[in-house]
C-alpha cells in the first residue's frame, strides 16, 4: 500500500511514502516533509548522507569499545600494583621468620587468593551511557530511514555497514608464546571487533 504526503509548501508536488518496496527518487521524502527530494542530485546527497550516518555509527560502536578496554587496562595496570605490593610484603615476611621456609610460603600463597572488584567510576559510567545513548539514537534513526523500503537508502545503508566495519573495526589481536611452545590469544590484545569473544587457546 502507499500513499502521497502533502509538500511541505502550498500547492507544490506531493511527498511519495511507500510501505512496500520502492525506487522513488524524485519528490521522495524521509523522516519529516522538509526532507523532500526535489533534484536528483539531492537525492544522490542523501544517499551519501546515508552511507556517512552508517559509518558514523559503526565508529561510536568502535569508540564504545575501546574506551571500555580503556578503562578495563587501567584497571588492570591498578591490580597489578596491588598484587606486586602484596607479593613484596609476603616476601620480606617469609625471610625474615626463622622457621619458614620456601616451600610452605609457596603453598601459603597458593591457597590464599584475593578478589578484587572494579567499578566504574561515575563520570567514567556517564561517559559510557553517553556514548551508548548516541549510538543508540543513530541506529533508530537508520532503522526508521531502512521502514521507507526505498531500494537506493537501504542499498546505501548496507554500503555504510560494510565501510564502516572496514574501516572502523578491524581486528587484530596479541597472542602471547610460552615457554612450551603454545599459544594463546590475549584478550587484553583485542583491538576492534571481536572485543566481546572468549579467550581462545590452540596448540
Amino acid at each position: 500500500m502507499s500513499h502521497a504526503g502533502h509538500g511541505g509548501m502550498g500547492d507544490g508536488p506531493a511527498c511519495k511514502i511507500s510501505m512496500l518496496w520502492n525506487w522513488y527518487t524524485i519528490d521522495a521524502c524521509f523522516l519529516s516533509s522538509s526532507w523532500h527530494i526535489t533534484t536528483n542530485g539531492a537525492f544522490a546527497a542523501t544517499c551519501i548522507g546515508v552511507i556517512l550516518m552508517v559509518i558514523l555509527l559503526e565508529a561510536l560502536r568502535r569508540v564504545g569499545k575501546e574506551y571500555d578496554e580503556h578503562i578495563q587496562r587501567d584497571f588492570a595496570a591498578r591490580v597489578a600494583l596491588i598484587a606486586n605490593g602484596g607479593l613484596g610484603s609476603t616476601t620480606t615476611t617469609a625471610q625474615s621468620c626463622p622457621g619458614a621456609s620456601p616451600s610452605s610460603s609457596s603453598s601459603n600463597e597458593a591457597v590464599a587468593p584475593q578478589t578484587v572488584t572494579f567499578r566504574a567510576s561515575p563520570l567514567q559510567q556517564f561517559i559510557r551511557a553517553l556514548i551508548h545513548t548516541a549510538t543508540f539514537g543513530l541506529a533508530y534513526i537508520v532503522m526508521l530511514l531502512a521502514m521507507y523500503y526505498n531500494g537506493y537508502v537501504i542499498i546505501s545503508i548496507l554500503i555504510g555497514a560494510l565501510l564502516g566495519k572496514f574501516l572502523c573495526d578491524w581486528m587484530t589481536k596479541t597472542v602471547v608464546i610460552g615457554a612450551d611452545g603454545t599459544a594463546a590469544v590475549k584478550n587484553g590484545g583485542l583491538v576492534g571487533g571481536g572485543i566481546d569473544e572468549p579467550t581462545v587457546c590452540c596448540g
